[in-house]
């Protein structure tokens, strides 16, 4: 079945970086879309950014959009989300997933951006 491992969270200041990958399995990542999507605490499901399987098309919501850049490999089968000028707002469970809504989505990596 799909499998998703997301790992390169961990603890930031404010206006630090950080780079997130996503080793996937179990399907044909080359044909998928994939997403990034994020959870703050008490707050539901936020939808980050969303590649194409071929890298032709890169989309963004309005919080990721000039510091957040999408990106993958397909040769290694990986998902990459690089987080520049990070905020404390940004502080979430940050999870890959197959679709927009977060449903088929890993267990997520920890990002904490805090003074």
């Amino acid at each position: 079945g799909v499998r998703l491992v997301e790992s390169g969270g961990g603890l930031v200041q404010p206006g630090g970086s950080l780079r997130l990958s996503c080793e996937a399995s179990g399907f044909t990542f080359s044909a998928n879309a994939m997403s990034w999507v994020r959870q703050a605490p008490g707050q539901e499901l936020e939808w980050i950014s969303e590649i194409t399987g071929g890298s032709t098309a890169k989309y963004y919501s309005d919080s990721a959009k000039g510091r957040f850049t999408i990106s993958r490999d397909n040769a290694r089968r990986t998902l990459y989300l690089q987080l520049n000028d990070l905020k404390t707002e940004d502080t979430g469970m940050y999870y890959c997933a197959l679709d927009r809504g977060g449903v088929s989505r890993g267990q997520g990596t920890q990002v904490t951006v805090s003074p």
